[in-house]
C-alpha cells in the first residue's frame, strides 16, 4: 500500500506543470523578508535580554567606601580573615595567566611547585579554602572504614568545619583534651590512640594536629615525638597549618623543618598573610593527584585561578615579612589588658589574645556593645582578639583606653573584684566565648 502511494504522489508531482519563473522570485522574496523580520525580531529580544542581565556593581560603591572598609579592617578584632587586598597587589595578580586550572594554569602550577618546594613535599595543590584543603586530606588518606581521625578537642577540623570529616569521609572524630591544658603530648596520643581489631571501636588511621592552635605554638620536639610513634604503628599524620607562617615568622624555623614530621600540610594564604583567596595542601605526588580528584569531586576545580596564585604569591613575597611586627602588637594589647586588671587566658605566642574582662567587672556583652559605640567603632567578638597586618595601632591603644574608661566606672560604681575566678559570671570552662553581634 505504501509502495503505491508513494509511487502515486511522485506521477503527481511529475505531471504538475512547472511554477512560471516570476512566481517562484515571489516566493523567495517573500521568504527573505520573513527571515529578515524574523532576524530583526530576535536582536531585538536578544537586545532585550542582554540589557536585562547586565550589571553595574561598581554604581553601588559610594564615593571612598572602599576606603572606610578598610579603616574598618584596620579596627576590627573579629579574625585576620577579614584582611583585603591592596591595589599593589591587585596589580601584581593582573598580570597572572589565564588558563583553565583543569586542565594547565602555569602560574598556579609555578607557584604549586614553590609551595612545595618551600615545604620540602614532592607536591602541592591551590584550593579555595582552609576547610576544603583539610578535609580532602582526610578524604585522600582514609581509604577503607571504619577508622577514625584523633585530634585536639578545640581542632578546627571538628570545631569549624560544618561536621565535614563525618560528612565526606564517614569518620569519627577522637577528640583528646590536652593534659597540659595547651597541646598533645606523645601521652596524649598513646592514651587515647586506637589500634588493632577489636570490633567494638573505630581504629586511629590519622592524628590531625594544629599550628598554631588558638595563636599558641606548638613544640616541634613534642610534634616529632608524636610522629615517629605515629609512622611506627603505621598512622598517617596531617596538619593543619592554617597560620604556621607564624610560627616560621615567629621561631625562625623554617617551613621545611616545620612540615617535615606531616604527611600532608594545609597552608592557608586568606588570614594573616591578606591574600584575598586560597589555600595550598602539600603532600607526596601520588598523594596529591588523588587529592586533585577528590577536589573535582567536592566541586573545587577551578578554571583561571592565575590571579589567585598570584595574590598569594604577592602575599608571601611582601606580607609574611609584617607577621613578627603583628605578635609585637599582640604582645602590647596583652601588657595594656593585663595591667588594666583583666585575665589573660592562654600564652600571646603569635596574633591572638584571649582575655577575660570579668576581674574589672565587665562583661564580653558590655565591652562589644560599647565599642561599638566608639565614634570610631571598634568590632569585637569575646574573649577572642585577633591582630592582623592590616590592624591600626591606634586601634589597640583605643581598646586599651575604653577597657580602662570601662574599669574606673565599674570601681566608682562599688566593684569589688570577686575572689573566686569567674568568667562572665561562671567558673571558667571555655577560653573562647563568643558574643553575637
Amino acid at each position: 500500500m505504501s509502495s503505491f502511494l508513494t509511487r502515486r504522489s511522485l506521477h503527481c508531482l511529475l505531471s504538475r506543470p512547472p511554477k512560471p519563473a516570476v512566481c517562484i522570485a515571489s516566493s523567495l522574496t517573500s521568504a527573505r523578508r520573513s527571515l529578515s523580520a524574523m532576524t530583526a525580531n530576535m536582536d531585538a529580544v536578544r537586545a532585550q535580554i542582554a540589557e536585562e542581565v547586565q550589571v553595574d556593581l561598581s554604581s553601588l560603591l559610594q564615593r571612598d567606601e572602599n576606603k572606610a572598609g578598610l579603616q574598618e579592617i584596620s579596627r576590627s578584632f573579629i579574625s585576620d580573615t577579614i584582611t583585603a587586598p591592596t591595589p599593589d597587589m591587585y596589580a601584581y595578580a593582573s598580570k597572572a595567566s589565564i588558563g583553565d586550572a583543569v586542565y594547565h594554569e602555569p602560574t598556579t602550577v609555578a607557584f604549586e611547585a614553590h609551595v612545595a618546594k618551600i615545604t620540602g613535599k614532592e607536591d602541592a595543590l591551590f584550593l579555595p579554602s582552609g576547610t576544603m584543603s583539610n578535609q580532602i586530606a582526610l578524604r585522600t588518606h582514609l581509604k577503607q572504614p571504619p577508622y577514625a581521625v584523633l585530634c585536639d578537642h578545640r581542632s578546627h577540623i571538628v570545631r569549624y568545619e560544618a561536621g565535614g570529616t563525618a560528612f565526606h569521609s564517614g569518620a569519627h572524630s577522637q577528640m583528646v583534651i590536652p593534659s597540659n591544658g595547651h597541646h598533645l603530648t606523645l601521652a596524649d596520643i598513646e592514651e587515647n590512640i586506637v589500634l588493632g581489631t577489636d570490633l567494638h571501636s573505630s581504629p586511629t588511621e590519622v592524628i590531625s594536629l594544629e599550628n598554631t592552635l588558638n595563636g599558641t605554638i606548638f613544640p616541634q620536639d613534642e610534634i616529632i615525638r608524636i610522629s615517629e610513634y605515629a609512622h611506627r604503628v603505621g598512622v598517617k599524620m596531617h596538619l593543619d597549618g592554617a597560620r604556621l607562617w607564624h610560627v616560621a615568622a615567629e621561631t625562625g624555623t623554617s617551613m621545611k623543618e616545620l612540615c617535615a614530621p606531616f604527611d600532608s600540610v594545609s597552608l592557608c594564604f586568606s588570614k594573616g598573610l591578606g591574600a584575598p583567596i586560597g589555600s595550598c595542601l602539600v603532600g607526596t605526588k601520588e598523594f596529591i593527584a588523588k587529592a586533585r580528584w577528590f577536589r573535582k569531586l567536592f566541586g573545587g576545580g577551578m578554571r583561571q585561578t592565575g590571579f589567585m596564585s598570584a595574590a598569594a604569591a604577592y602575599a608571601l613575597t611582601h606580607n609574611f615579612p609584617r607577621l613578627p611586627a603583628v605578635h609585637e602588637l599582640a604582645r602590647r594589647l596583652e601588657a595594656g589588658l593585663r595591667e588594666i586588671g583583666a585575665d589573660i587566658l592562654g600564652p600571646v605566642d603569635t596574633c591572638m589574645v584571649f582575655f577575660d574582662p570579668t576581674p574589672i567587672g565587665v562583661s564580653y556583652t558590655e565591652l562589644v556593645e560599647r565599642a561599638r559605640s566608639l565614634p570610631e567603632p571598634i568590632k569585637l567578638g569575646g574573649s577572642r582578639l585577633v591582630l592582623h597586618i592590616q590592624t591600626s595601632p591606634k586601634a589597640v591603644d583605643d581598646l586599651l583606653a575604653l577597657v580602662r574608661q570601662l574599669a574606673d566606672e565599674k570601681k566608682a560604681a562599688g566593684f569589688v573584684k570577686p575572689e573566686a575566678p569567674l568568667t562572665n559570671g561562671r567558673p571558667y570552662k571555655n577560653m573562647y566565648v563568643k558574643v553575637k553581634a
